[in-house]
């Protein structure tokens, strides 16, 4: 556990929240958006590399313009550390879209940081975007592969 010492109750109901975060987000899909309003407050903050998104109404239709446009995602959880107010997991995706890597499937590792009460209000996605897009466009996924190749060690 990470963070202050909860009380019996607070860890528990913690852990309930995120043991049924897991289990919603390595089954999520298009038809399964609806559950959001299961975990998420109404006003929930979601921030990842790309997007900053205010709010479960704009959360819901900012993920139905993902997986619209995917035609396969999956996330596994590894690991996680989970305290009375806030959780940390550790996950990798794997997904597949027509236009990046030729369709073929691409492999993300990230994590995600969880802030809540009841439900969440704060949850920070933390990946590498040039590794999930620019890495995969034709050209210039080339040239970024060449540039991180020589300044590698």
């Amino acid at each position: 556990m990470i963070g202050s010492s909860p009380t019996s109750a607070q860890e528990g109901t913690a852990i309930e929240l995120v043991a049924r975060f897991v289990a919603l987000y390595e089954e999520l899909d298009h038809r399964q958006l609806y559950r959001l309003g299961e975990l998420y407050h109404p006003q929930a903050c979601f921030i990842d590399p790309l997007h900053r998104v205010e709010g479960l109404d704009n959360l819901t239709h900012y993920f139905e313009g993902l997986y619209r446009n995917l035609q396969q995602c999956r996330i596994t959880i590894h690991d996680q550390m989970v305290s009375d107010d806030q959780a940390a997991l550790y996950w990798t995706m794997e997904l597949n879209h027509a236009r990046l890597n030729g369709g073929r499937t691409v492999s993300l590792d990230g994590h995600s940081h969880l802030k809540f009460n009841a439900l969440i209000h704060y949850h920070r996605d933390y990946f590498d975007a040039g590794q999930m897009l620019y890495e995969q466009l034709p050209l210039l996924g080339t040239l970024i592969k060449a540039v991180k190749k020589k300044a590698a060690p």
